[in-house]
């Protein structure tokens, strides 16, 4: 692999693309078990200039000149100055809502436009997607002047919450009677926090995009409460994020989220290290003892002990030990490139690790029982840990980003299956972008690579544990399912709506209504699969089957540890799976799509 130029998995493209599907994803799996995504390192190059130069940087230099503080570069004299770290909480919410951000570029499957974002959300006529339905004011499914108004009063009000200087603060000064900087005035955040609030009951889209489950709670923080128990506060808030994200490590999913995270990793040159997360590559690629030591050493430990010691120790050498195991806990994801590349957002948690439990240490009056009252302590945990808790109770009901599973494997997710040729129906909705096979061909690939490029996301979904139930779904319901174009939901999502970080939510089969609405799938054209996560205290996944042209046509479950015992190319084929309910045959077009169909067992 060069500079500039992929790392090809050694086939022969006409060859390799009349091979049955599940014989493309093996050697595609086995490909990504070695090579990763395989973009060239250039891809990873300018992730890294945008990291530094544009965020870090930019964000440093726009923090000090608009706070009145000592150049960037006196960094002895800034790093841990509350309004800092406001600005830095601003500015990466804002880079996150225009979309340049995490999602952003050819590893979240934007190669022409890279950008999502704006360009889709400024725009009306676009897919906006709702989070509830009983939410009065929020019906229809296409973003009107309204809406693109609400957003860009939000940038609007982002950025002058940004620009402006700080204002004193009397319980800032009580404190740190030094200070000359103050804090963001409250009155500007108000009105971010209440944007945020009403786009988000409007446009979950925008809402997750703006990562409003982990900014909101500290723009409320910074507008209510005062200097003393804000400190407080965001401590409780980073704390809770590590230990949702670690307790929700738990469990059969995680183990196998490792090794396609290790293999995509540049940062790692020796493929035998790569290797040896898999119990026996290349026969099998199921995650070995080294990849469960890693899972829960390195991760659920981690995330879960290192926290509650940065939040509770009285000293000085066991927290700085601490934090410098979070540090280099989000530096190692970074250098992973997950897929859909939350850079910024691991770089802000690295610095918030160092300026809330350095700068503003327990032993300095800054621990949880220095907070003016226990109740409000109550509070605050209580509405911190309201969405954890029923998003992993209730998945259905609450993304999996509030809920605290980002990395943990246990994702809602989904495949979706094309005739041939009807994907191309795709670039009748409205958007900037046409479908991914198109935007690589006009980056400049081969037709044929393009297609086995975009084959990779699959291949690594077919990895993790809910890939083998996914195809599984899609071998049982389509006799024709080795002619059809197999695409990984997320990828296709982010070409329609201009986001995507994982979550199933984003085009389930509301958003699938909204594409039939102008693509117009005749009934078989685009067969979805479709799996809710695992609910805690449940053994099983909740999938459906959704026909573009006819909606939902089949629930069922299957039981994780089936998908976790199998290879991703499934060598002794479908996992089982129970099915609860099935659309009658009502309609001629009902019964010649079902037709189509194979078994279900």
């Amino acid at each position: 692999m060069g500079f500039i130029q992929p790392f090809l998995p050694p086939v022969d493209p006409d060859e390799f693309l009349t091979k049955p599907l599940m014989e493309r994803m093996q050697i595609l799996a086995r490909s990504w078990a070695e090579n990763g995504f395989g973009v060239p390192t250039v891809v990873h190059v300018i992730y890294i200039v945008k990291l530094l130069v544009f965020y870090v940087l930019g964000g440093v230099v726009v923090a000090t000149v608009t706070s009145d503080l000592a150049a960037f570069w006196h960094v002895s004299q800034w790093w841990n100055q509350p309004i800092v770290y406001q600005k830095a909480i601003l500015w990466t919410l804002l880079l996150e809502t225009i979309g340049v951000a995490g999602s952003w570029g050819p590893l979240a499957g934007k190669t022409k436009p890279m950008t999502g974002g704006i360009l889709f959300w400024a725009r009306r006529g676009t897919i906006r997607l709702r989070p509830w339905r009983r939410v009065p004011f929020t019906a229809g499914d296409r973003r009107t002047r309204v809406d693109v108004l609400l957003y860009l009063t939000l940038l609007a009000t982002e950025i002058v919450a940004l620009v402006l200087p700080g204002r004193h603060s009397g319980s800032l000064s009580e404190l740190l009677p030094d200070n000359t900087s103050g804090l963001v005035a409250p009155v500007l955040v108000i009105p971010v926090v209440a944007l945020l609030i009403v786009i988000g009951l409007r446009d979950k889209t925008v809402f997750l995009a703006a990562r409003g489950e982990q900014y909101l709670p500290a723009l409320v923080f910074f507008a209510v409460l005062p200097f003393g128990d804000m400190m407080i506060a965001l401590k409780l808030l980073i704390v809770i994020v590590w230990l949702g994200a670690g307790c929700s490590k738990f469990g059969r999913h995680f183990v196998n989220v490792i090794p396609p995270m290790v293999s995509n990793s540049p940062a790692l040159p020796f493929p035998s290290i790569k290797r040896a997360h898999y119990r026996d590559f290349p026969n099998d690629l199921r995650p070995s003892r080294l990849a469960a030591v890693t899972a829960h050493g390195g991760g659920t430990f981690i995330e879960i002990i290192t926290p509650l010691v940065l939040l509770f120790s009285p000293f000085p050498a066991l927290t700085t030990a601490a934090v410098v195991v979070m540090v280099v806990f989000h530096i190692f994801i970074v250098s992973t490139f997950p897929i859909a590349v939350p850079l910024e957002w691991n770089v802000l948690f690295a610095y918030a690790t160092i300026f809330l439990f350095v700068g503003f240490p327990v032993w300095d009056g800054y621990g949880i029982t220095d907070m003016s009252s226990s109740w409000l302590t109550a509070a605050i945990v209580a509405g911190l840990l309201l969405f954890p808790i029923l998003g992993n109770v209730r998945p259905d009901l609450v993304s999996f980003l509030p809920s605290m599973r980002q990395y943990a494997g246990n994702w809602c997710s989904a495949l979706w299956a094309f005739t041939p040729g009807a994907e191309d129906k795709l670039d009748r909705v409205t958007g900037p972008s046409t479908n991914q096979v198109k935007q690589l061909i006009g980056f400049g690939y081969e037709p044929a690579w393009a297609e086995i490029l975009v084959q990779m996301s699959p291949a690594w979904r077919s990895m993790h544990s809910q890939g083998r139930g996914l195809f599984s779904v899609l071998l049982r319901h389509l006799r024709d399912i080795d002619t059809r174009a197999v695409r990984e939901a997320e990828m296709v999502c982010n070409s329609l709506i201009g986001f995507n970080f994982g979550d199933g939510h984003l085009h389930n089969e509301d958003m699938i209504a909204a594409v039939q609405d102008q693509a117009c799938f005749e009934p078989g054209e685009l067969v979805v699969a479709w799996a809710e996560s695992q609910a805690v205290g449940s053994a099983v996944q909740h999938y459906k089957v959704i026909d573009a042209a006819l909606g939902v046509i089949e629930r069922g479950t299957w039981n994780v540890a089936d998908a976790v015992a199998e290879q991703p190319w499934l060598p002794n084929g479908p996992i089982p799976t129970q099915v609860t309910w099935t659309r009658p045959a009502r309609r001629r077009e009902d019964r010649g799509v079902a037709s189509g169909f194979g078994a279900v067992t």
